[in-house]
């Protein structure tokens, strides 16, 4: 490390945003430290399905999710959830997002998304291969099945939507379900198979092998709550709990679902909610899975990992206090198990975890509103895993001076 005691960059957040960030920064040559209150992958970059969604392009924040939400908030075990408790407390997020799913909003949030995920498939392979990772990508695609011709028909401007910007996919019959995964409950009749659609061998192996990366090049992982930033003209102090801090020439803000925490601490309020997701991971002989399998109708995905069979997905807007609700668990596993026959439900291990949210599903990337010397890079909700390589690069650039390749004004964390 150039300077011990003053790092060029400190990066707050040890998940797959952060630690991708800090491998970005450290690879231009600048001396980083990150700093986590728990330590690497220990939020949602542990739990996540594991998949690179580079064909997920359309905003949560849609005239769809308005038709559905009534029905879904109806059930508390759905796939959208809003404990009463909270519900007080999200309103202006809702009303924010009710806003974003707007036709005009909807085709620009559509747009950004797309880019910002075009731009993360392109670094994607050469961070991995950089970073000594390559052998844990797959490209195994993702099957999205349909009970019935009425619902494909109602997926249909979206998928429309999906091929205006270049994403290859192929409706299928029950026939061609069989095929490409065979076991599933004859009450999915179709299917579109995105063979696009790339995944990890297990997303917490994955982070902590950046870590490891990032270490072994002269970095440093420290564990510490950070509450404050207190920019200034030689640098950025970064304050933890007990008043200890660190100065760094400037902080990259990737905390995830806590990252509004400290960004209020500099006077800028960033309406980022948290949807809480679960899931379930089964032992690998729970089933002979040979794609991705997500289940819209229902809110969840099953995924292969290299460690497991993980059955989870679902929204609740239940911020970062509540206790757990492991019955949304327990729900999905049991919807798993009547979906694939097949399926040996036991040995499970269950999870929640913090998606950092913001009202139009699109990141928080770009400078400070009243300093260059902080970045955020939050608020990626459902695809932190899938936008960290062009985060990172994003990130790196702004750090070195260096126009992004894509315009990131969309993302701009003052846009609210």
């Amino acid at each position: 490390m150039n300077d011990q005691d003053q790092p060029d960059v400190i990066v707050i957040g040890a998940g797959i945003v952060g630690l991708s960030a800090a491998v970005a920064a450290q690879a231009r040559g600048l001396s980083v430290v990150v700093l986590d209150r728990e330590g690497p992958a220990a939020g949602a970059s542990a739990g996540n399905a594991g998949a690179f969604a580079f064909t997920d392009i359309l905003p949560l924040a849609s005239p769809g999710i308005l038709k559905k939400a009534p029905k879904w908030l109806l059930d508390p075990l759905g796939p959208l959830s809003l404990p009463p408790a909270y519900a007080l407390q999200i309103a202006p997020w809702m009303f924010r997002f009710w806003r974003a799913c707007a036709s005009g909003r909807v085709a620009h949030s559509t747009a950004a998304q797309t880019a910002l995920m075009d731009l993360s498939k392109a670094e994607l392979e050469p961070f991995l291969r950089q970073t000594g990772t390559a052998a844990m990508l797959r490209k195994d695609g993702n099957l999205q099945v349909y009970e019935g011709e009425t619902e494909l028909k109602a997926s249909l401007p979206g998928w429309k939507a999906r091929e205006a910007h270049g994403v290859e996919f192929h409706h299928v019959d029950a026939a061609g379900i069989a095929e490409i995964q065979p076991g599933l409950a004859p009450r999915f009749t179709h299917g579109t198979f995105t063979p696009g659609w790339y995944s990890i061998a297990d997303p917490k192996l994955y982070t902590l092998a950046l870590a490891d990366h990032f270490c072994a090049l002269g970095g440093k992982i420290e564990r510490t709550k950070v509450t404050a930033l207190r920019p200034g003209e030689s640098g950025v102090d970064v304050v933890s709990v007990g008043g200890a801090s660190r100065r760094a020439s400037r902080v990259v803000l990737a905390a995830g679902a806590f990252s509004h925490q400290v960004a209020r601490t500099i006077g800028e309020n960033i309406p980022l909610e948290t949807e809480r997701g679960y899931n379930t991971t089964l032992p690998l002989e729970a089933f002979d899975l040979r794609t991705q399998i997500t289940f819209g109708g229902h809110g969840f995905v099953v995924s292969r990992l290299s460690t497991g069979i993980r059955v989870g997905g679902a929204v609740e807007l239940g911020g970062l206090k509540l206790p757990p609700n492991f019955r949304r668990s327990e729900a999905m596993l049991e919807k798993a198990r009547n979906f694939l026959p097949g399926l040996k439900p036991h040995g499970g291990v269950q999870w929640m975890g913090f998606r950092p949210s913001l009202p139009d599903s699109l990141p928080a990337i770009g400078h400070a509103r009243d300093t260059q010397r902080v970045i955020y890079a939050f608020g990626h909700g459902h695809l932190g895993l899938t936008q960290s390589a062009g985060t990172a690069r994003i990130v790196a650039d702004l750090l070195t001076c260096k126009k992004p390749p894509i315009d990131i004004a969309s993302f701009s964390p003052q846009r609210f």
